[in-house]
């Protein structure tokens, strides 16, 4: 019952029963042109859609590569988890991109023959922002990164480590700032 009534509504009133044919020709035109708007809109962003996501997994495994690079190198994750290290799958990860990509935050799974756990990393990418740096991998700099394992202690339960992968500045690289002079604050006076 309810579908003879939502038929009755949607078909045309007893008034226009007789269009006349140059009437129905601007009709059909206006459809297809409604139509091939509405499919090119859908194809457009769904195009826009489908190359951010392309950019994110670019973005996820350069930066993920290079850390699992440096877990791999590092003997104390290598202590507590065990060799081969390797990587969790990418839809278990996390990543957090800024607007203009410079910057990332990524947290992914990472496991061992001894024990699991997570890599958190927040890196900078290196390099030029021209037109074509899309289409390029960038380079990563990692600034922050930390292991968080799972490995199995007495008694059946696991213990948790934190283990913090940073690269340390020797003194001689980081340079004060002597071009820099204070500014002098500009008070209005009073009267």
């Amino acid at each position: 019952m309810l579908a003879r009534r939502l038929s009755s509504f949607f078909k045309s009133s007893p008034t226009s029963k007789v269009p006349s044919a140059a009437k129905s020709v601007d009709e059909d035109k206006s459809k297809s042109y409604g139509r091939k708007a509405v499919s090119f809109v859908l194809i457009t962003v769904t195009g826009g859609v489908a190359l951010s996501a392309l950019d994110d997994l670019a973005i996820y495994h350069g930066c993920s590569s290079k850390a699992m690079e440096k877990a791999s190198k590092n003997q104390a994750i290598i202590d507590a988890i065990g060799e081969p290290i390797k990587k969790g799958p990418w839809y278990n990860a996390s990543l957090a991109v800024t607007h203009q990509r410079h910057s990332v935050s990524c947290t992914f799974p990472v496991s061992g023959p001894h024990g699991n756990g997570v890599l958190q990393l927040k890196a900078v990418r290196n390099g030029d922002d021209g037109w074509f740096s899309f289409w390029r991998p960038g380079d990563w700099e990692i600034l922050i990164m930390d292991a968080l394992l799972h490995v199995p202690a007495n008694e059946g339960q696991l213990q948790t480590l934190r283990i913090t992968l940073s690269d340390t500045f020797s003194p001689s690289a980081c340079k004060a700032c002597t071009d820099c002079r204070p500014q002098e604050s500009h008070q209005p006076e009073a009267k």
